[in-house]
């Protein structure tokens, strides 16, 4: 099983969660390549600390919205959206490679996530930006998502990712943020949850059915408070089930 976790998502003197931290504990990082969070100096730094543990590294890419963390949903034109997942993937990779490692695997952030699980062109668009950086890249993305679709219908390998800490819905989708109880922070629930999705246990949705999701990785935001023993009490609580982790991208 792998582990991932947003991370580089600081900005300027604006620190978000403990990347440092975090690396020691997962398996891959999605980066944030600048449109969401993230800039040159944090993107440096993160895939500088990322490669020299090992780590492998994606690129988390998303909507042109700073100001609003990449999570409002943007109107626009697959053409555009497909230049902007390149431009992060190549500005994020040039980093990567200057640290003696590379980008492996994109995801998409917030909202673009989110619109791409459900919205073929969108979906279309992420795939077909990555195709024209390195069509060996793979794609971190939602089970039986647009996404999915999308890249398996093009040739880009998918791996399916489930969430520690976040709520599902009946039929598979998170729980929107501005829902109560959308964000998981009981660190023995998130490390129930992630062993249940890993051994093929299923997870409890919100309405108090079960999910079978069977993941190729598990995702503990960064940016969610207690983030850290989050993820150590994931990994302590994999090893205890004898699931071992390493990166889905290899």
């Amino acid at each position: 099983m792998d582990l991932n976790s947003d991370l580089g998502e600081g900005f300027g003197a604006w620190k978000m969660g403990d990347d440092e931290a975090m690396l020691d504990i997962v398996t891959s990082a999605n980066i944030a390549c600048g449109f969401h969070a993230g800039d040159p100096s944090v993107m440096r730094r993160v895939c500088e600390l990322a490669a020299g543990r090992g780590v492998a590294i994606g690129a988390h890419v998303g909507y042109r919205d700073l100001a609003g963390f990449g999570r409002r949903a943007l109107d626009i034109a697959p053409d555009d959206l497909a230049d902007e997942v390149l431009y992060q993937i190549g500005a994020l990779d040039a980093f990567a490679r200057a640290a003696g490692s590379r980008v492996t695997y994109v995801k998409p952030h917030g909202a673009l996530y989110n619109t791409a699980a459900v919205d073929a062109e969108q979906a279309a668009a992420i795939v077909d930006g990555l195709r024209r950086y390195d069509p060996e890249l793979a794609l971190l993305c939602l089970p039986n998502s647009e996404m999915q679709r999308q890249a398996e219908a093009a040739g880009v390998v998918a791996y399916a990712e489930a969430f520690a800490d976040r709520a599902y819905t009946a039929d598979g989708k998170l729980v929107s943020r501005k829902q109560p109880g959308a964000v998981l922070h009981d660190a023995d629930v998130v490390a129930e949850r992630a062993v249940g999705m890993a051994t093929g246990g299923g997870v409890v949705t919100a309405d108090g059915g079960k999910l079978d999701l069977r993941p190729d990785s598990l995702c503990v935001h960064g940016d969610t408070p207690g983030a850290v023993e989050l993820a150590r009490r994931i990994r302590d609580g994999l090893a205890t089930a004898d699931v071992s982790l390493t990166a889905f991208t290899g």
